[in-house]
């Protein structure tokens, strides 16, 4: 129950950061570099108790790649999904109050379908493949640098690819999106199949060239 605990904490605040820097009035152009900052901050505090993946792709890639059980799969997406919820709501109360619609925030961002596909695949790719090399793998054990690595992946991402797909790189942060009014929600599948493909591909190309477990 503690790793469940803290990934719903992690993925909270996660979303939570994104939505309070993203909708205005915001952090304009800084948003990436505070949410990249939240994702590191909450892997060093979280990680040594759930692994700090506050993401169903990262849990999809680590549970592939077999440092993930089973059994924490589906309890690990439950905490994800349901923190990704409650922050999208506590953004709307602190932003316009609960009453307001979630499409007055902002206008919804639909994106282009298949550059969306190809944005959120590449850096989710880049951000499980990141996570399995720095958090899980023999050559770089007991580092210091994991979280860092993980959030600047993230805040790489944000900046390249933003304005073409919205910079998700993870499925529940995608519904903290939809939630808040910031992507259409006819667009969420984009996010859940890229995600959740990039994952699963970041797994078996670690698996294939990694020389240890």
């Amino acid at each position: 129950m503690k790793k469940y605990i803290v990934e719903f904490i992690g993925t909270f605040f996660l979303v939570f950061t994104i939505g309070m820097t993203v909708i205005a009035p915001g952090a304009g152009d800084m948003a990436p570099l505070a949410i990249g900052s939240c994702l590191a901050v909450m892997i060093f505090a979280g990680g040594h108790i759930s692994g700090g993946h506050f993401n169903p792709a990262v849990t999809i890639g680590v549970w592939l790649r077999g440092k993930c059980p089973t059994s924490d799969v589906v309890p690990y997406f439950g905490a994800q999904f349901a923190a990704g919820l409650v922050a999208s709501y506590a953004v709307k109360a602190l932003k316009t109050g609960l009453v307001a619609k979630a499409a007055a925030l902002s206008g919804a961002m639909t994106p282009e379908i298949l550059p969306a596909l190809l944005a959120e695949f590449l850096f989710t790719f880049a951000l499980v493949w990141v996570v399995l090399n720095t958090a899980t793998a023999k050559g770089t054990s007991g580092n210091s640098f994991y979280g860092f690595a993980i959030g600047f992946t993230v805040l790489t991402g944000a900046y390249a690819v933003g304005g073409v797909s919205g910079g998700a790189f993870n499925p529940a942060v995608a519904l903290g999106l939809c939630l808040m009014g910031i992507v259409s929600w006819g667009s969420l599948w984009i996010y859940l199949v890229a995600c959740s493909a990039a994952g699963i591909t970041a797994a078996v190309a670690f698996k294939a060239l990694d020389n240890g477990d």
